[in-house]
This record gives structure tokens, sequence and C-alpha cells, in this order.
């Protein structure tokens, strides 16, 4: 497993990201930390200076294994299970920007809340059908790219809020590169047994999240990472491991005390 560090490349209200104007300046300090890649959270693909992020990237010998999509929901409330059939379109149009990025850096896509949430009105399987069709077009767009669906806690989605629930979904999808991301803040929440719902999403396991019970940095709160990691490594998951965390008392302390925790384990 590689351990990275996420951060938005552009202005964001997520409190649980990171973003700095000197974003090469940022990178060289993960990499002088010890990361191994930087996870980016992206917000409109076409407003990155992609030439200066690749090659800011490539003299830090840092990778990007994932790129985070929610702030085109967070900040501009595009969905894919919104009533409004042009907002839909521009969700779609928006992720598939997400995938040709991706494709350049060879990341995975993830599918938070750019999922939406169930609006008044709006049958249950009226959402599921317009996630699922918009599920698939994105993900026929590029397959050779991973689209990483997020089980996420109950305050701020209604739509997949647990591993089982988000394991059937993927069934009816049904595509090759539709698969799950992990998130330990969000598995506190939701999960009866952090362990067991890791061990159930074994196969379709694309990528994971870590932050502690209180979204500050591992060891911070209540988690126990011994257990979690022992069970990656057990599931044989070689992917990316990435903190999506709080950044206090201050971005620096919980990028360096994220690093200097996951080396003890």
């Amino acid at each position: 497993m590689k351990l990275g560090f996420v951060i938005s490349t552009q202005p964001t209200s997520f409190s649980a990201l990171v973003y700095e104007e000197a974003l090469e300046a940022h990178i060289a300090k993960i990499k002088k930390l010890g990361y191994d890649g930087i996870e980016l959270a992206v917000r409109n693909p076409e407003l990155l200076d992609i030439g200066y992020l690749t090659s800011a990237l490539n003299r830090n010998r840092l990778t990007v294994p994932a790129i985070g999509t929610g702030q085109i929901f967070c900040e501009e409330g595009l969905s894919f299970t919104n009533p409004d059939p042009a907002i839909r379109k521009e969700a779609i149009m928006r992720i598939k920007s997400h995938i040709n990025l991706a494709d350049k850096l060879n990341a995975i896509v993830i599918i938070g809340l750019v999922r939406g949430k169930k609006e008044t009105g709006i049958t249950n399987e009226q959402s599921e059908q317009w996630l699922i069709e918009a599920l698939r077009e994105c993900a026929s767009e590029n397959k050779s790219v991973k689209l990483a669906i997020e089980p996420i806690n109950r305050y701020e989605t209604d739509i997949i809020n647990t591993v089982a629930s988000g394991l059937s979904f993927i069934e009816k999808v049904n595509m090759e590169n539709v698969g799950l991301l992990l998130d330990t803040f969000h598995m506190n929440i939701e999960e009866p047994s952090i362990i067991q719902s890791i061990v159930l999403a074994k196969e379709y396991l694309f990528h994971f999240h870590i932050a502690d019970s209180n979204r500050w940095y591992p060891g911070a709160g209540h988690i126990n990472f011994t257990e979690l990691f022992s069970t990656l490594k057990k599931n044989d998951y070689h992917g990316f491991v990435s903190a999506e965390i709080l950044p206090l008392p201050d971005p620096d302390t919980a990028a360096l005390k994220t690093i200097e925790y996951w080396k003890k384990l």
C-alpha cells in the first residue's frame, strides 16, 4: 500500500480539504514529508493548467491516485439525481471532463456527493434510475478509467450510505470499471463493523480514504487503524490509502501527524 494526501486544486467550502494557491510548493511539502502520492480534489478540470500541474508532479516524483469531484455538487449544485435534466446533463459532462483528466494522470475518479440527494416528490426508483444511467454513461466514456463510488454518511446524503448499499448498486450498474472507495470517517458512522465491511468490499475496492473518528489525522480519535490495515493486507489490497482529513490544528501538522502514524504502523 502507498500513502497519499488529499488537497484541493481550487478554493472550496468543504472543510476536510486543504487549499493553497501555491500548488507546487504544497506538492513539494507533501513529497518532503515522505508521501507517495497526492490526491486532487478538482471542481472544474478546464480551469486547471494541466501542463503546470503535471510538471510539478513530475519534478516531485508524485503520482495522483485519485481525483475528487464533490465540489461540483457542494459549490455548483450539479448532481446525477437532480430533477432538472439540464443539471443532470451538466453533471455528466463535468464528470466526463474529470475522466479525461484522470486518463492523463492515470488516476481513479471518485463518485461522491455528485450523486446528489433524494429530492422531494421524486421516488427512490426514479432517483436510482437516473443515477444508474448517469454512471453507465460516464463509465462508458473511457473504460480504462475506474470510477469509485464512495458510501457517505447519512448526514451528507441519503443515497448509498453503506458498503452493502454500494455493492448492491454496483451490481445494478454492471460496469467493470465501477467499484468502491471506502472512507473510515463515514464507515465509523454507518457500518456495524468497519472490518467486516472492508472484507465485504474486497473484490470491488478501488481506493481507500483514512481519517479518524473526528475527521482529524489518524491517531487523534478512536478508530483502530492497526486492525484496519491488517485487514487490508489480508485482503491483498495494494492500492493507495489517502488521508482526507480536517486541516487541524493546521495543514502542516495534520500532514506530518498522518505520516508519522503511518510509519509506526
